[in-house]
């Protein structure tokens, strides 16, 4: 595309601020000259009491619709400014971070040493269970609305420290700092509970929600994929729950 191409919205955009602006620069001098004249019949007025009505009703009149207006267009662009940004940073779909936030997001959190010089804790990769058999049912609109579900569950089954993320299609990762093994399978298995538990009926015909759990338990500082990968290779088979320890020593 070319940059004339683009530009042309651009100049129709600024000849629209260049005529408000002019026609609004007329209105408020026609009005203050429409004031002014008026207030030269008043024979109760003393010059100073012209100036003093002109001085307010004139900035009442025309400055504060003007502030108003200004205002209220700075608040929807901050509004869009926060949508943006949350969209940028938020899966739409289910509410978690998206892959690419949730993994720069873990390399910041596992790498980065704490005074100790090291990082322990899980990772956990959850999968869900029949995704496609429902969408081939149901139709891909409850699909997402069983990831939806899905996504709600994992977030009331964890800590408000831990980071959840959506990092494929139907997969979802959690971030457990400073987590031990036995915490973290019993966060694991707390998450199968949880959706098992959660109704939800496609068409009226209520169906149960499933999924496999995969995890990683580590001791040392470990990038994302070195903690992604044996969490995936550890998911196991129809609603299970595996988890391995990786020991690595440190740089």
């Amino acid at each position: 595309m070319s940059n004339t191409a683009v530009d042309v919205p651009a100049r129709h955009e600024w000849k629209a601020i260049a005529w408000l602006a002019f026609l609004g620069t007329v209105v408020s001098l026609a009005m203050s000259l429409a004031v002014n004249y008026l207030l030269l019949f008043s024979e109760t007025l003393t010059p100073f009491g012209r100036g003093v009505i002109t001085a307010t009703l004139l900035p009442v009149v025309i400055c504060l619709p003007l502030f108003v207006f200004i205002g209220l267009k700075l608040a929807e662009v901050s509004r869009y400014r926060r949508e943006l940004n949350r969209a940028a940073t938020f899966d739409t779909l289910t509410g978690c971070l998206n892959g690419k936030v949730f993994t720069s997001l873990i390399e910041r959190r596992a790498i980065e040493g704490s005074p100790a010089g090291r990082r322990s804790g899980a990772f956990l990769v959850i999968h869900p269970q029949h995704l496609n058999a429902i969408n081939l049912r149901f139709g891909l609109s409850w699909g997402d609305e069983a990831l939806r579900l899905i996504a709600s569950s994992i977030r009331s089954c964890v800590r408000s420290q831990d980071v959840i993320g959506r990092i494929g299609a139907s997969m979802f990762g959690v971030f457990l700092p400073g987590t031990s093994e036995a915490e973290a399978r019993t966060v694991g298995e707390r998450i199968r509970a949880g959706v098992s538990q959660v109704y939800f009926a496609p068409q009226g015909a209520e169906e149960i929600l499933a999924v496999t759990v995969g995890g990683v338990v580590f001791e040392q500082e470990l990038d994302f994929e070195d903690m992604f990968r044996p969490a995936e290779e550890s998911l196991s088979g129809e609603g299970g729950f595996e988890l391995s320890r990786i020991q690595r020593a440190s740089n």
